[in-house]
């Protein structure tokens, strides 16, 4: 099976191009279906590889080397023009902190509508009853109610759970999950990883979910690529390296979750 999403040799920069580079030749890829888990401690650089793959870094990070094939297209290499039409209707981001990058002054039920719109996905009309379907599908209650609320009459949960609905909205062949689950208490977070495996499961959609947490990754992920200083370290079947991690740091990380391997009878 061909990948979806092919990373190869990524290299990014902060400052002058011969800068110390935040991600270091970081190679990687994506089957259809398939659930990648990104993990390594804050400031590895693995959001930074997220927004490389989206064209979203932010001055001064630039890209200084490596290709990011999707399907058939060098993200990196593609017209903004052509990149603004694969934000979002084939790649799609669920930010760790939702009140970030949900509008305050508008509706919870605008911000689903203007993702169909803005790919010309449905009409104004259809856009609007396309979102309460979309609240309903990620469990949000009286979502023909909610979807005219304000992002701060939600909770931390239900933002979490728009901001999902929002990334499925256009049915994207691939959803990157940065940190999707931080912010919130430890029952919620159970509840939105449930809730985006079988959203998962039913359109079948790819996923490179980027975490520090093993413990997410153990129940989420079918591979990981364990990350740290910019380098991938390690990287397998998730059973494998949870079995038998080979590198220091994956040992490290995975002596840091409580009853990890007991639990699992690793």
């Amino acid at each position: 099976m061909s990948a979806l999403l092919n990373v190869e040799h990524l290299s990014v920069t902060f400052g002058p191009a011969d800068g110390a580079r935040v991600v270091d030749d970081v190679s990687f890829t994506i089957a259809p279906g398939e659930t990648l888990g990104l993990v390594g401690e804050s400031g590895s650089g693995k959001s930074v590889t997220a927004f490389s793959i989206l064209r979203l870094l932010q001055p001064p990070g630039q890209v200084t080397g490596g290709r990011v094939l999707f399907e058939g297209r060098d993200l990196l290499t593609i017209a903004e023009r052509e990149m603004q039409s694969v934000r979002g209707a084939r790649i799609s981001l669920i930010f760790q902190e939702p009140m970030t990058a949900l509008n305050p002054v508008m509706r919870v039920g605008d911000h689903i509508a203007e993702a169909l719109t803005a790919h010309g996905m449905a009409s104004a009309n259809e856009a609007r009853a396309r979102a309460v379907e979309l609240l309903e599908s990620v469990r949000i209650p009286d979502p023909a109610h909610r979807v005219r609320d304000y992002p701060h009459q939600l909770s931390g949960g239900m933002r979490q759970r728009v901001m999902i609905a929002i990334a499925l909205a256009c049915r994207p062949p691939l959803v990157i999950a940065d940190e999707p689950t931080t912010a919130l208490d430890v029952t919620i977070q159970a509840q939105i990883l449930e809730l985006i495996r079988q959203l998962q499961a039913q359109s079948g959609l790819s996923l490179l979910l980027i975490t520090h947490d093993f413990g997410v990754v153990a129940e989420m992920a079918d591979r990981v690529a364990v990350m740290r200083a910019g380098r991938i370290v390690e990287e397998g079947p998730v059973r494998q390296i949870l079995r038998a991690p080979a590198h220091e740091y994956t040992q490290q990380l995975l002596a840091a979750v409580p009853g990890m391997r007991a639990s699992r009878g690793h």
